[in-house]
């Protein structure tokens, strides 16, 4: 969720649990791997739940080609040149772990970088919202049919492939057809081969604070510049427009996350009251992509609530970008549900998904198995700078489905050997799960592990799975010798370990210490052409993609992995 800097309107920060450390393992080497052991299903059930069908209908086209690319460029007063840091004050500090990556196109072999550029950045978002900062980027990302769309808090900007910019930016909202001044958080978006369909995501609350929604905008062209058709997902939960009643409603959905099957397309939500401090947990909505796509029909959907995992209210359940067919849509979540730390991950399966499409409801059905140990990162120490970055907390950060397999991430607290400060690093896995009949009969974890870096930290890593089997995670790298920039690891076919990370992007600078927030999430996506693998984070850019009065200097760096193996 999106905070402006300095504050100004919301600025609620939405966290689950107490701020906890845990020292999870002692790693060796610089850069610290560990390869997991199988964990196995503790638990199996059919999830109690309860579940409300309804239809969508249209609610209004926009023609990004017809929007203000630059809604307030002259109204933002012009700051002076700063000092900058040079690369090679970084670059000099680089471990033996680390290595540099070329921003050209390199050699055509497994981890090589294809692509490399500036995305969507504070700069982008302050000129299109009227000199409004905003902050964290919580940038989205999709991939298709030669263009790029990122779209950030609270800007987007559509790309081709090479980066060159086709439009943009544009303030966010106007993606979703909503006032320019209105609020809206945490966009998404994904692209789906299958129907050459583009899907975008945000969260909107109205001005009065009584009613909420999650937009939802299609475009079936294949060509993201042309109109784009707004769906509207009530998120109020207070009884009214056929939705349930839930307690400390009017609420919202916070952090619409975004998957989607060979049938539907899934947002789930973490669901709080926009006035009070009641928290109602994970929503899981499954919309039919067959009438999504079809545009002109009602848009048949299906609301999920009242769900548990591990004991506890379920929260940030991540519905799996599946690539190709599967049994079932697949979701994956953490849980420790105290802020103390945990050792497991709820699975979840949905089957019987085509009876959105005729109105009836599937079945949802989780287990809880044991994985490797995570916890509640602490703030990651940048360079040049006594303020920290705001590592977040330990939720699952993303979810794909490839190959029948589950990839899933999280920031995490890790203790390396030799280094006696606990410092935050990347926790991933890879999960298979199987169903016993239309619920789900169990899970394994086929590989885990942790990707730390000593005497510095990783935050919001992404992680991907080409159909090669090879496999790209994408994190922040901070410390006190880097200020804070973009690495990225990969795996191998017939790779356990993440043995090297190589830096696509020197951060120019330590991030402003006005500033509080970082993330909240990366993201990652594979090439619809399989050539290689997307992936999205944060650092600190250059001074021309920094806001004009110098109050915020986040970035986002977007690049392309080879995959061919």
């Amino acid at each position: 969720m999106r905070v402006s800097s300095p504050p100004k309107g919301r600025t609620r920060i939405m966290r689950f649990g107490m701020i906890a450390l845990l020292g999870i393992v002692a790693l060796g080497g610089v850069l610290a791997v560990i390869h997991g052991l199988p964990a196995h299903a503790a638990q199996s059930n059919r999830t109690q739940y309860s579940a409300t069908k309804g239809v969508l209908t249209p609610v209004g086209v926009v023609n990004p080609r017809a929007l203000p690319a630059d809604t307030s460029a002259g109204s933002v007063h012009s700051r002076a040149p700063r000092a900058t840091h040079a690369h090679a004050t970084a670059s000099a500090a680089t471990a033996s772990h680390i290595v540099a990556s070329s921003a050209t196109v390199a050699a055509a072999k497994t981890g090589s970088l294809i692509r490399n550029f500036n995305g969507t950045s504070s700069h982008d978002s302050a000129v299109t919202n009227f000199g409004l900062e905003f902050e964290p980027p919580d940038q989205g990302l999709c991939v298709g049919n030669g263009f790029v769309l990122e779209p950030v808090n609270s800007a987007y900007n559509i790309y081709r492939n090479d980066g060159t910019l086709v439009v943009g930016p544009i303030n966010v909202n106007a993606l979703f057809g909503e006032g320019l001044k209105q609020f809206t958080s945490d966009p998404r978006c994904l692209f789906d081969k299958a129907t050459h369909t583009w899907f975008a995501s945000i969260l909107f609350i109205n001005d009065k604070n009584t009613a909420a929604r999650t937009d939802l905008a299609v475009n079936t062209s294949g060509d993201p510049t042309t109109p784009w058709t707004i769906y509207h997902i009530d998120a109020t939960d207070n009884g009214n427009h056929g939705m349930p009643n839930h307690p400390g409603c009017p609420c919202f959905g916070d952090q619409p996350l975004i998957g989607i099957d060979q049938f539907n397309v899934y947002i789930s939500t973490n669901e709080f009251s926009i006035l009070g401090s009641q928290f109602n947990g994970a929503q899981i909505y499954a919309l039919s992509k067959s009438d999504l796509v079809a545009l002109d029909h009602p848009v048949h959907f299906v609301h999920f609530d009242n769900l548990t995992s591990g004991g506890a209210i379920a929260a940030s359940v991540q519905p799996a970008i599946t690539y190709g067919s599967s049994d079932a849509e697949y979701f994956m979540n953490s849980l420790d549900p105290n802020g103390t730390g945990d050792n497991r991950i709820g699975v979840w399966a949905l089957t019987n998904r085509n009876a959105v499409f005729q109105g009836n409801v599937p079945v949802l059905s989780s287990v809880v198995i044991t994985s490797e140990p995570y916890a509640i990162p602490p703030g990651a120490m940048q360079q040049g700078a006594s303020s920290l970055l705001d590592s977040g907390d330990d939720r699952m950060q993303q979810v794909e489905n490839i190959n029948g397999d589950l990839w899933g991430e999280l920031t995490t607290a890790v203790t390396i050997s030799g280094d006696s400060t606990t410092r935050a690093g990347a926790a991933w896995f890879k999960v298979h799960a199987h169903l016993n009949g239309q619920v789900i009969g169990g899970a394994s974890i086929r590989d885990q592990g942790y990707v730390a870096v000593a005497g510095n930290y990783l935050i919001y890593p992404a992680i991907q799975e080409a159909s090669t089997g090879a496999v790209a995670m994408i994190m922040t790298l901070s410390g006190p010798t880097f200020f804070p920039s973009v690495v990225y690891g990969v795996l191998t076919p017939g790779q356990t370990q993440f043995t090297s990370l190589r830096i696509a992007a020197f951060g120019s600078g330590s991030y402003s210490p006005n500033s509080t927030r970082w993330g909240d999430y990366s993201f990652a996506v594979l090439d619809p052409n399989n050539q290689g693998i997307w992936l999205a984070t944060e650092y600190v850019p250059p001074l021309s993609s920094q806001t004009p009065d110098g109050l915020q200097n986040w970035g986002t760096r977007v690049i392309e992995v080879n995959a061919k193996v």
